[in-house]
C-alpha cells in the first residue's frame, strides 16, 4: 500500500489527507523518542570516557603497578556502570510519577471545575497573542471535549503531554540499560590498552583511543544540534583532556602529599 503524500498545491488545511498528518506526526514523535535515546547514549558513553580516563590517569600517574591500574579502572568502570543506570531509572521512574500526577490532578480540574479550566485555557491563548473573543470562542470549542481540553492545558501550562503517563511505562527501565550499556563501552575504551602494554606507552594510547571516540560522539552528535561538527567534536574532546590531564598530574601530586612518595 503506497505512503499517503501531500497535496502538491494545496489551498487550504483541508486538502491534506488525514493519513499523512497521522503519518507525519508519527514519525516526528519517532524523532523524539530517538532523541532522548540519543541523550542517554551519548552521556553515558561520555561520562565512561571521561571518568574512566581520569581515573587510569590519576592511578598511572601514581604508580607503575599495570595490576593496580587495571584493578582502579574496573572497580571505577563497575562502580560508574550501576551508578549511572539506578540514576537514571530513578529520577526517569520518578519524573513519570510526577507528571503523572499533575496530568491526574489536571484531570480532575477539567471534570469538576470545567469552566475554570476553559477560563485558563482561553488567558493562555490570549498570553501568546491572540485576541481576546478569537481566545474565548476557541477555548469554548475546545472546552466541549475534555480530553482535548485537557491536553491543551497541561501542553500549554505545564509543558507535559497527556499521553506522557502511558508513554512513560517502560523508559524508565530502557533509559537505565541505555544509560549503562553505553557507560560500560566508553569505559572500556581507556582501559583496554593497559590489558597489552603499562606504564607512559598504554596512558597514551588510552588517551588517543579515548580522544577519538570522544570527537567522534562530538561529530555525531552534531547531526542533531545547529552546530559545526568540527567544533562539537573538539568541545568534547577538550573537556576530555583536561579531565585526563588533571587526573595524571593529581596522581603524581597526591603521593607526596600524602606522604606516600615513591609508590611503586
Amino acid at each position: 500500500m503506497p505512503e499517503p503524500q501531500p497535496p502538491e498545491h494545496p489551498t487550504s488545511a483541508r486538502d491534506y489527507p488525514l493519513e499523512y498528518i497521522a503519518q507525519h506526526i508519527g514519525e516526528e514523535r519517532r524523532k523524539v523518542s530517538v532523541l532522548g535515546e540519543v541523550r542517554e547514549l551519548v552521556f553515558g558513553a561520555q561520562d565512561g570516557l571521561v571518568s574512566t580516563l581520569a581515573v587510569v590517569a590519576t592511578v598511572a600517574g601514581a604508580s607503575t603497578d599495570n595490576l593496580a591500574v587495571l584493578v582502579a579502572g574496573f572497580a571505577s568502570a563497575m562502580a560508574g556502570i550501576f551508578s549511572m543506570a539506578i540514576g537514571e531509572y530513578m529520577g526517569s521512574k520518578s519524573q513519570a510519577e510526577i507528571e503523572g500526577g499533575h496530568l491526574e490532578r489536571e484531570w480532575e480540574e477539567v471534570q469538576q471545575r470545567p469552566f475554570e479550566s476553559e477560563a485558563e485555557v482561553a488567558y493562555l491563548f490570549m498570553q501568546e497573542g491572540m485576541d481576546s473573543e478569537v481566545a474565548w470562542e476557541t477555548a469554548a470549542v475546545i472546552a466541549r471535549y475534555p480530553e482535548s481540553l485537557l491536553a491543551t492545558m497541561v501542553a500549554k501550562e505545564l509543558g507535559l503531554s497527556s499521553d506522557d503517563q502511558a508513554d512513560a511505562a517502560g523508559s524508565p527501565l530502557q533509559g537505565a540499560v541505555v544509560m549503562g550499556a553505553s557507560f560500560a563501552g566508553g569505559a572500556a575504551v581507556p582501559i583496554l590498552p593497559f590489558l597489552f602494554t603499562e606504564g607512559l606507552q598504554a596512558l597514551a594510547l588510552a588517551t588517543l583511543f579515548t580522544g577519538l571516540v570522544l570527537f567522534a560522539i562530538g561529530v555525531v552528535k552534531s547531526r542533531w544540534t545547529a552546530r559545526f561538527w568540527l567544533w562539537s567534536g573538539l568541545e568534547i574532546l577538550a573537556l576530555a583532556a583536561v579531565a585526563g590531564i588533571a587526573g595524571y598530574l593529581f596522581g603524581g601530586v597526591l603521593p607526596d602529599l600524602l606522604g606516600y612518595a615513591g609508590v611503586v
